[in-house]
This record gives C-alpha cells, sequence and structure tokens, in this order.
C-alpha cells in the first residue's frame, strides 16, 4: 500500500493593497490566489482579520471567507483569525455557522485574543474590549455550545450553528493561548 506523503501546505492571506490598486482588484487577487493554490493542492486558504490598516483588506473576515469559499470547489477556507475580543460569540457562532451550512467540511474557524489593530481602532470595534480579553476562554467556550446540537433547548441560541462541523482554532500568540488550545484539545 503506497502512503501519501505529501506535506499539507496552507496559504494565511492579509489581502494586501497594492499601491494603484483597488478594493476590488485585491479581493479578486486573493480569490485568484487561492484558486492557485487549490489547484497546486493546498489543504487550506486562511485569512487574517486586521482593522484600521491601509495596506490590508481582510478586516471583513467572515464576509471574505464566503466570497473566498464561493470561488473555489474543495480547499478549506478559514480565519487565521478571528480576533474574539472584536465580536460577540453569538455573532461569530451564527456567521461562521451559516458559512459551515454554505461549504459543508470546508470551513474553519481560527481564534484569537489579541485585537488586530490599535488601541483607538480597538475601542471603536468593542468598548468592552479589555473585559473579553479576560473571558476569551469563556467565550470561546461560549462559540462552541452555540455550535453543539444541545444547545436547541437554551436560552440563547445560534440556530444555523446547531450541529454544524466547523473545527475551532485557536491562535498561539501566547503561551496563554497554547495552554487554552491544549485543555481544549
Amino acid at each position: 500500500m503506497m502512503l501519501d506523503k505529501r506535506i499539507p501546505y496552507s496559504v494565511l492571506e492579509l489581502a494586501s493593497v497594492a499601491t494603484g490598486s483597488t478594493l476590488a482588484d485585491v479581493f479578486k487577487n486573493s480569490l485568484h490566489l487561492a484558486q492557485q493554490v487549490e489547484e497546486f493542492g493546498y489543504n487550506r486558504f486562511w485569512l487574517a482579520e486586521h482593522h484600521n490598516m491601509i495596506s490590508i483588506a481582510s478586516s471583513a473576515t467572515s464576509v471574505l471567507i464566503g466570497y473566498i469559499a464561493g470561488g473555489t470547489a474543495k480547499i478549506r477556507v478559514g480565519s487565521g483569525g478571528i480576533m474574539l475580543p472584536n465580536h460577540s460569540p453569538l455573532i461569530v457562532a451564527e456567521q461562521f455557522g451559516t458559512l459551515g451550512s454554505l461549504y459543508p467540511g470546508r470551513i474553519d474557524l481560527g481564534l484569537g485574543r489579541a485585537p488586530g489593530t490599535d488601541q483607538a481602532t480597538a475601542y471603536a470595534i468593542r468598548t468592552d474590549r479589555m473585559v473579553a480579553v479576560h473571558q476569551f476562554p469563556q467565550e470561546v467556550e461560549q462559540i462552541k455550545q452555540y455550535f453543539s446540537v444541545k444547545n436547541a433547548s437554551s436560552k440563547v441560541r445560534a440556530t444555523v450553528a446547531e450541529g454544524v462541523d466547523v473545527p475551532i482554532y485557536i491562535l498561539g500568540s501566547s503561551t496563554d493561548s497554547a495552554r487554552l488550545a491544549a485543555e481544549k484539545g
């Protein structure tokens, strides 16, 4: 029996804005890159969340993930990552549950605890961000609960996420993140 010995390559895309290009050009280029690496047999194409940066256009990460997944056929598409202190866990579960239903078996949810921007912009995104940073483990658990079929009896539900298979990853930006990822398996 011959074993496949290929290394599973992946891409982390920032949707870089080149001088003189439009945002539409940037998004088309990101899609073209995803299509090329899919053709080359790459495993994953992840997009990073950054805000208030003129050279990076991946701020609406989940929207861009949907665009990339819609323009490809089999490569896994996901976030590297969604900066959870910027978002409500319910909204993240709803967005990624929807994506997971639209593109079954192809969506990944990477979560990070950093803001992905400067402090003023982070405050503009979510005024309670500093509280959310300290609640990162609990918010990751909330998202997992929203994806669980057992959540059907909860008072607050992400009905589009319940039972949808979207793997969750923790970005290893610190030893705390590594410990949390180890704890959660």
